[in-house]
């Protein structure tokens, strides 16, 4: 600066100088302000006094700038002052000559801070971090004390590198240097921390002094909702209420965001009435955001009434208040407002667009689908990768699944990750398996990975282990393993293909579980025949941390208990639901309806039926069905009829239930029950149900209990899909009636159907061959078992063998059958041995049967008699005394016999 005062400007220099100025004037535009010549008259003249008149902030081109800087360099005078060279570098900055400042500051013989600043700043602007991060390095290793600025242009490098480290090395400077509680400082840190996930360390950052900084809190708040901290981001904001500074503008949309998506409608109102306070409600974005909060939480009135008060409205808000319409299930209202727009000629974005396509996945729009359709091609959002895949999802709802194809193939050369996923999601919802797969595999050979919103749809249809683990794989592979939904379907596949113990294990190892986790697991655990684990398993997520007990786990461990019959459980969690819900409004009501009546407890079950507000054709189900395992048949027959009357539509399950109660009329009055039956099926005929496999199932099982094996394999060939409850159904039909070589041919169809067996089946197979004296076929059957569809014999299953073996005379063989089972024989197993030697006339070992079933079953009378009968047919009176006197002693009484006669 002392260079600059002392120095004189010679003739020749004012003789340039004036040149100068001259070609100056020449380059300008009209536009450039009268004031400018000035200015740079001055600094020709005097520099010095030109740096002090406040030009320093003023915006040059580039073309001057450079005309400056050869006017400094021709004089000679550009090292004399640090102030001078700091111009032209500000200069050249703020023209975007960021190549010229960077020669400007390498030539500096001594450079400031504030020369480094802008070097930095400059190096920032042109997207060159490395390089700035690495000056400001070079700049520390010289012995340079950075400045708030410099630390935070330094910190910006960090944030743009992702540079963590870096950012925690330049906070402890700023730490050690007394700058931590800049503004500019510690948002800079705050912003980096969150844009690298660290919200925590964030956190740290923001609370290690109180700070009255807005833009620090408005950072930190919004950070924690952006990283679905949202509670923490609303206690933060009330904590900002409460002192210093208050929320502005930039504070608001964010906590509006929140409370939208916690549906906190009241702390939501609250904010809103701030907004008014502040005076901040005319602010657009502001506006916009309480629409937008409004419309989410269903609130579609405020938000239209909101949304018609806003001076100013742009494509945001009017897309808020379509979604709100959409959400809330108006979907006439929500084309209307789109046509509105239209008419109106407002801005229409994508967002716009697929919101409109989520109204039309309605059956009655399709009319209004096709115009829409229309639209986008005519206007050229057709081509919107995001618009093409609202469309496929759109025809996939509407069940159109040839349109959504359509869609897809038009797609041509645009093809991408994203359309390929939503056309595999679209297939699977369809139920198309193959193609799904098919499609699959033409992305992975183009070079595409698949979206991980595809994967949870494939998982819902596998019913394939070998299909559900190749997923697995990949998943494992590419990390898709921690995304929550996936981790949810995949143990969900496994369960659903009856691998238990690896579904359990995927359960333990997610991270985070959310209610639908829980209530999938409990699901899981029922269904297959361990309820008790999944009473347990609810327990444990009665004490974690952060999930909802909704209605979804009541169902769940709800059907546990059912399954067990734990009324007094199931009567414990009815309390537990009952309390958080309001009296009017009963939580769950087909759920417990069904518990109570599969426990027996009727008439609990008929009085939470009759506070249901509305019924629904689950707890009507549940309750008929209910009545007729319980005895109760007219019951069951009489609601049934109540159902019809009342106007409620009777789907298969209920049907089926009706069928069962009709079924067990045999015992009672088997003319009533088959002319019911009759009735039944002429109404299932009418509802033309009679081809679904449930109600054709049910029909087989009716017409079973009453002999009608005609009737039976008529009403089977009219299902259309068999499954395996069908398949069994009537293998059991020929099988109990002495239809052994025709129940195995049964089998053997079901087998090419690619209907692979169950447990149950296999019953229904080995009685066939006991009826027919296959035995060869019998010891063939029970080794398939194991072999070929790894299913393990039960108890039933040997009985059954032991019964093929037996019945053909083979009683010392059968006996040697039982003692060499892998499992111990139960009195179901020696009852079935005992009752061959009646037929046979085997004392020996029919006495060994009966010692070991009365040894099992000591109260059971069958034995004792059993065995007394054998002693009769071959003269030992005094052994069938004996018998008797022993039962009498055992206080073991013999039934009477009844007949129908």
């Amino acid at each position: 600066m002392k260079a600059f005062i002392c120095h004189h400007v010679d003739l020749k220099a004012s003789v340039y100088a004036t040149r100068l100025v001259s070609s100056l004037v020449l380059l300008q535009t009209p536009s450039l302000p009268s004031a400018r010549p000035q200015n740079q008259s001055n600094f020709f003249t005097d520099p010095y006094q030109f740096l002090n008149e406040s030009t320093k902030s003023q915006s040059y081109t580039f073309q001057e700038t450079k005309i400056m800087h050869a006017h400094v360099l021709k004089t000679k005078s550009l090292h004399s002052s640090i102030e001078l060279s700091n111009f032209l570098l500000r200069g050249y900055c703020k023209a975007s000559g960021f190549d010229y400042a960077l020669k400007v500051f390498d030539t500096m013989p001594q450079p400031d801070i504030s020369s480094w600043n802008l070097v930095i700043t400059s190096q920032n602007q042109s997207s060159r971090y490395a390089d700035s991060w690495g000056n400001f390095c070079r700049m520390h290793s010289l012995g340079f004390y950075p400045n708030e600025f410099t630390y935070g242009n330094a910190i910006s490098a960090c944030i743009a590198l992702n540079f963590v480290n870096g950012g925690k090395l330049l906070y402890s400077l700023a730490l050690k240097h007394g700058f931590s509680l800049d503004g500019y400082v510690r948002s800079g840190m705050i912003d980096l921390f969150l844009k690298c996930y660290s919200f925590n360390d964030a956190l740290r950052v923001f609370s290690d002094e109180s700070c009255g900084n807005v833009v620090c809190w408005n950072a930190i708040i919004s950070g924690a909702i952006k990283h679905n901290k949202d509670y923490v981001g609303l206690n933060l904001f009330q904590q900002m209420c409460r002192g210093s500074p208050l929320p502005n503008r930039f504070t608001f949309p964010s906590v509006f965001g929140a409370c939208a998506k916690l549906q906190e409608l009241e702390l939501g109102r609250g904010v809103h009435g701030l907004v008014v306070k502040y005076g901040e409600e005319d602010d657009l974005v502001v506006g916009t955001a309480i629409v937008d909060f409004y419309a989410k939480c269903g609130q579609v009135d405020e938000a239209i009434n909101k949304f018609s008060q806003m001076p100013v409205r742009n494509v945001v808000s009017w897309t808020a208040v379509i979604a709100g319409f959409v959400q809330k299930g108006e979907f006439k209202s929500a084309l209307r407002l789109f046509k509105e727009m239209i008419i109106l000629n407002q801005e229409i974005n994508n967002y716009t667009v697929t919101s409109v396509l989520s109204a039309c996945a309605n059956p009655l729009l399709f009319r209004e689908s096709f115009q829409i359709h229309c639209w986008i091609y005519k206007t050229g959002f057709y081509w919107d990768p995001t618009i093409k895949n609202s469309l496929i999802n759109l025809y996939s709802k509407l069940g159109a699944i040839e349109l959504s194809e359509q869609v897809f193939k038009d797609m041509k050369d645009g093809m991408n990750t994203s359309t390929y996923s939503t056309m595999v999601t679209a297939f699977c919802q369809d139920g198309k398996l193959k193609k799904a797969f098919s499609l699959l595999k033409k992305m992975f050979l183009e070079g595409l990975t698949p979206d991980l919103s595809c994967i949870p749809s494939l998982l819902s249809i596998i019913n394939l282990l070998e299909l559900g683990e190749q997923i697995h794989c990949y998943t494992l592979k590419t990390g898709g393993l921690f995304n929550h939904l996936v981790g949810c379907s995949l143990f969900t596949m496994y369960s659903k293909c009856g691998c238990l113990n690896e579904s359990y294990e995927l359960f333990k190892q997610m991270p985070d579980k959310d209610h639908v986790s829980w209530a999938s697991m409990i699901s899981g655990f029922t269904e297959h025949g361990y309820a008790y684990h999944a009473t347990e398993l609810f327990r444990e997520m009665l004490f974690a941390i952060d999930v909802i007990v909704d209605e979804t786990t009541l169902t769940a461990v709800l059907a546990a208990c059912s399954s067990l019959r734990f009324l007094k459980a199931g009567k414990e969690i009815h309390g537990f639901f009952s309390k958080r819900e309001d009296n009017t409004y009963v939580y769950g009501g087909s759920s417990l309806v069904n518990m109570y009546s599969r426990c027996g407890d009727l008439k609990s079950a008929n009085r939470v039926f009759d506070m249901m507000p509305c019924k629904d054709q689950l707890s009507c189900s549940s309750l008929i069905s209910g009545y007729a395992q319980n005895g109760y048949i007219k019951e069951s027959l009489h609601l049934f009829v109540d159902l019809i009357s009342s106007g409620l539509e009777v789907d298969s399950f209920t049907i089926s239930s009706v069928l069962g109660a009709v079924g067990d009329l045999n015992n009672s009055d088997v003319g009533k029950g088959i002319r019911i039956g009759i009735q039944l099926h002429a109404h299932i005929q009418k509802l033309g149900f009679e081809s679904t496999a449930s109600v054709g199932s049910s029909l087989v099982m009716m017409y079973s209990k009453y002999g009608n094996l005609d009737s039976c394999l008529k009403v089977f060939n009219q299902i259309i899909k068999p499954d395996l409850i069908s398949w069994t159904a009537m293998i059991n039909c020929y099988a109990q009636h002495g239809k052994g070589l025709e129940a195995l041919k049964m089998f053997e169809h079901m087998k090419k159907s690619g209907t692979e067996p169950d447990s149950v089946t296999f019953v229904g197979v080995l009685t066939a061959c006991s009826h027919s004296g296959l035995v060869k076929e019998g010891y063939s059957y029970l080794k398939s078992m194991v072999k070929d569809y790894r299913i393990e014999p039960g108890k039933r299953h040997y009985a059954c063998m032991v019964d093929v073996i037996a019945r053909s005379g083979s009683l010392k063989e059968a006996e040697r059958f039982i003692r060499n089972m892998p499992i111990e024989p139960d009195s179901l197993v020696w009852g079935t041995l005992l009752a061959a030697c009646k037929v046979h006339g085997d004392m020996e070992i029919g006495k060994i049967a009966a010692e070991k079933f009365i040894e099992l079953n000591p109260s059971e009378d069958g034995g004792y008699v059993s065995l007394s009968n054998i002693c009769a047919d071959v003269g030992q009176w005094e052994q069938v005394l004996k018998i008797r006197n022993e039962m009498k002693d055992t206080g073991v009484v013999k039934e009477p016999g009844w007949s129908y006669i």
